[in-house]
């Protein structure tokens, strides 16, 4: 009979706040990685690749935990879960490719709004009126930085990226409904590998008119990519492993200054007031729903 090995308690307190700190930044690298592959090989393409990198870093730990072949409605349940991951990831990389990381990164937090209606469908859990202030009050930041988007000359590339990610975000609020059934049916390992697979299985019809091989040049990004994507899930799931999630959950929303940061330094982005308004008002609705409820993963995950 197999045992369940139980995660060794911490010293300090503080080790799994810092290594989900530095999960999130790593994460939000990782974008500004796959932002600067997508501008010249395209983000389906981009993505692709990346899927097929990291199916082969996560198939090693796969094969080495006995690489079990799940039954047939969990391997319907993985399916699932990649459809969503390929259609969220893409669609969030395009968007960004259109628009600052900062705004980006700020209306993809609507993912765990979301998700708190989508619970309620699909596992009957309660909405509560937390729940729905929390959500009232991120839509407020939503209109805001759509409403900045359209008002004045028009960028209509900017607003096609900022709905782009609002539709990415959307589904994968779906997704993080899907992750829960998964987290009780297969192993974290299992998981990221199924995932993966998935993903790949659903990008790759296309590939022969949208992914032609990338030239050398652009191969370190893509594995750059999906390294710091497995680091991250790994730092992530260490701390939330070792720590409440309520605990965890202003490094989440670090990401915002990650992405600040790197959209700064890399791309010359500049944060304007609305964007810094516009997160405030989704971050707060967020915080809001996680007084309500025990909160869902967050949007750091958004690409795995």
């Amino acid at each position: 009979m197999s045992s369940v090995v139980l995660p060794q308690p911490v010293r300090s307190a503080a080790l799994p706040l810092i290594a989900a700190m530095v999960g999130v930044a790593l994460f939000t690298l990782m974008d500004a990685v796959m932002k600067g592959l997508s501008l010249v090989i395209g983000a389906y393409c981009a993505m692709l690749w990346r899927t097929v990198v990291a199916l082969l870093t996560t198939g090693l730990p796969w094969l080495h935990e006995g690489a079990a072949w799940p039954a047939r409605p969990i391997a319907l349940l993985h399916l699932q879960r990649g459809a969503v991951n390929a259609v969220s990831a893409t669609g969030y990389f395009f968007g960004l490719t259109r628009l600052p990381m900062a705004e980006g990164i700020a209306l993809s937090f609507i993912a765990p709004l979301i998700a708190l209606y989508l619970s309620a469908a699909m596992l009957d859990e309660r909405v509560g009126w937390r729940a729905i202030a929390a959500s009232l009050l991120g839509l407020s930041g939503v209109v805001l930085l759509v409403a900045a988007r359209l008002g004045g000359p028009h960028d209509m590339r900017a607003v096609v990226g900022a709905v782009a990610i609002l539709i990415a975000a959307s589904v994968y609020g779906y997704g993080i409904v899907l992750l829960r059934r998964q987290a009780q049916a297969a192993s974290p390992v299992a998981i990221a590998f199924f995932q993966n697979a998935a993903t790949f299985l659903w990008l790759a019809p296309a590939a022969l008119w949208l992914a032609p091989l990338p030239g050398v040049q652009h191969w370190p990004a893509i594995l750059a990519g999906a390294l710091l994507a497995q680091a991250s899930m790994m730092l992530l799931a260490w701390a939330y492993a070792r720590a409440e999630a309520k605990t965890l959950i202003p490094a989440e929303y670090t990401a915002f200054i990650w992405s600040a940061l790197f959209g700064a330094l890399i791309f010359g982005e500049a944060l304007t007031r609305t964007v810094l308004a516009g997160a405030v008002l989704i971050i707060a609705g967020c915080v809001l729903a996680a007084l309500a409820k025990s909160p869902p993963p967050m949007p750091t995950e958004m690409a795995l």
